[in-house]
């Protein structure tokens, strides 16, 4: 097992945020976290990123405690916090360059993978939000960890654009197979993506249920228009549905 939260206690001041919150994530599993706003999300990755640590419970990365360490998980945020005055293939190296290993050969073949090639001098500001999305994928993917967490990474971007990234998402995925936690307030996201569904409830967050996706790999487009996945997404609407009526 890569990644394991065990029976997590977290609050902030007065205000409980998660409660008793057990999730794992193995070795090339693509696994989301789905849950109403204000749910915890984002603090479950501050913790597992080690910007933060529990008030009980213990979070293992290859059976190691990681308590309040950082540098150990590929990190995508919501937005692709690109340096504005640097390069795009500068940005894609930006994690290693920190750990003092730059690799601009294999950072520009992934670049030419992505479609980016004659980007990879151009500056943030000369590109669409999807390519965006790409360069700060393709960086964290480069960090070399084995473990990356995505927070919600195209809630910005309109619908098609959306779709488009998903596609792309899960090729690249498809052929590294690193393990992925990814935060998302998208059902349809979270079936189309992932192996698995945590289900979270209203603050202070517990795991409502878990949900094995059951659709095969690899994933096309056509699988949004089918009745399994309508069903399924059904499902989840209702569980999600139940949480925020509960908290109104």
């Amino acid at each position: 097992m890569l990644l394991k939260m065990d029976h997590i206690e977290k609050s902030f001041g007065t205000t409980q945020v998660l409660h008793d919150i057990s999730i794992h994530v193995e070795e090339g599993e693509f696994v989301a976290l789905l849950g109403p706003s204000g749910s915890g999300k984002s603090t479950i990755f501050n913790l597992i990123g080690g910007m933060a640590t529990p008030d009980e419970g213990t979070i293992s990365l290859n059976d190691k405690i990681i308590h309040g360490q950082k540098g150990l998980i590929g990190y995508m945020p919501q937005q692709p916090s690109l340096f504005p005055w640097r390069t795009v293939i500068e940005n894609v190296v930006l994690m290693q360059e920190l750990s003092g290993k730059p690799n601009y050969e294999e950072a520009s073949e992934w670049l030419e993978k992505v479609g980016l090639r004659e980007f990879k001098k151009s500056f943030p500001i000369e590109l669409s939000g999807g390519m965006k999305q790409r360069v700060a994928f393709i960086r964290a993917l480069l960090s070399k960890q084995n473990l990356l967490c995505l927070d919600e990474p195209f809630s910005a971007l309109d619908e098609f654009t959306r779709i488009e990234m998903q596609k792309w998402l899960l090729s690249v995925w498809e052929e590294n197979r690193k393990s992925v936690l990814f935060v998302t307030h998208s059902i349809e996201e979270a079936i189309f993506l992932a192996d698995r569904i945590y289900i979270l409830t209203k603050r202070p967050a517990t795991i409502k249920e878990e949900i094995k996706v059951p659709f095969a790999r690899p994933r096309e487009e056509s699988l949004l228009n089918t009745n399994e996945f309508f069903q399924l997404k059904q499902k989840l609407f209702n569980m999600l549905k139940d949480e925020i009526e509960v908290g109104e």
